[in-house]
Order: structure tokens, then sequence, then C-alpha cells
């Protein structure tokens, strides 16, 4: 039986794709900055800036799997979450990180903005249930605003701007498949 997270891993690891080692990206440095460190790359979307004693060009799938599970998915609480958010919630922490995605989660449910998904931030989620796609493109909205600010944008921002437009249509497919 295919679960929500399989679902959404694919999706996810399809935006993130295979081994790179572009020096322009900080997130391939073990030192987690562009010259910092060694330039183990990323591979599945599993960074040497946020796993610097990881062989990262001999991570297998299924390896990246137990990362993604273990240090975004169930950080997020995000078994308790409606599938379509569930995938953006997951994408945004993979490919940002797990706080920054709890408060752009946080901000488009308009409460407190601290990055801990906790009770509160629970309870606005089940208080949502009727927004649907408000809640997605607001969360999405949040997001944009953010990376289109960093100063990686003009090298990457294309691609993400991608990304992020894409995957509400995965969202309402995963959810509409449950």
């Amino acid at each position: 039986m295919t679960t929500i997270f399989d679902q959404v891993f694919a999706v996810v690891v399809g935006e993130e794709g295979g081994y790179s080692t572009d020096p322009s990206d900080p997130g391939n440095w073990t030192g987690g900055r562009c010259g910092q460190g060694r330039c183990n790359g990323t591979k599945y979307g599993i960074a040497a800036g946020s796993h610097p004693d990881l062989d990262i060009a001999a991570l297998t799938l299924d390896g990246a799997k137990t990362i993604y599970r273990q240090e975004y998915w169930n950080l997020l609480r995000a078994d308790e979450l409606p599938a379509a958010l569930a995938l953006l919630v997951f994408d945004a922490a993979v490919n940002s990180g797990v706080s920054r995605a709890v408060k752009w989660l946080q901000a488009a449910l308009r409460v407190k903005v601290d990055g801990i998904f906790g009770r509160e931030t629970m309870a606005a989620v089940k208080a949502s249930a009727g927004q649907g796609a408000t809640l997605l493109a607001e969360f999405q909205a949040q997001r944009l605003v953010f990376i289109a600010g960093l100063p990686t944008w003009r090298t990457f921002g294309l691609g993400w701007a991608r990304r992020v437009s894409r995957l509400p249509f995965d969202a309402l497919r995963i959810a509409g498949a449950k």
C-alpha cells in the first residue's frame, strides 16, 4: 500500500534530483557556505551542509527516504496534516529547513511565528480545514516572497519559481488520491 508519505516523497525527490556538486550552491559545502569546508554535494536533496559526515555520492534512494522521514516528515507532524498541505510544507522544509517551513505555515495560518510546530500551530491547522486552496496559496506566497529575496535567487530563482508553481498541482492530485 502506498502511503501519503510515499507519494509526497516521490514528488519531492523528483524536484530535488540526483547528485550535484555545483560550487555556487551553499548546501553542497560541508560548511554550509560556498567555499567553506568540502564541496561534497547534494543528492536527493540531502546536502553536505546538513550532513557533513555523510558520503553524499554513495547515498541510496532508500537512505534518503529514511533521512526525509526522520528529519523532516516526523518533525512536521506531516501524518497529521491534510495531504495537500503535507506536501507543500514538507517540500519547503526539504528545500529551506524545517523551522523556515513552519514559519511560513504559521504566517499563512496567522498564528505566532516561532518556527516550532506545537499545539497552537496544529490547532490552527485543524481549524483551517475549510480553507483548502486559500491556505495552500497563502503558504506558497509566503514561501515565494522569502526565497525571491535570497541572494541566490539570481542563480536558482527560475528553478525555485517553477517548483513552487508546480507543487500545488501535485498537492491536489495527492489529496484527491487518498
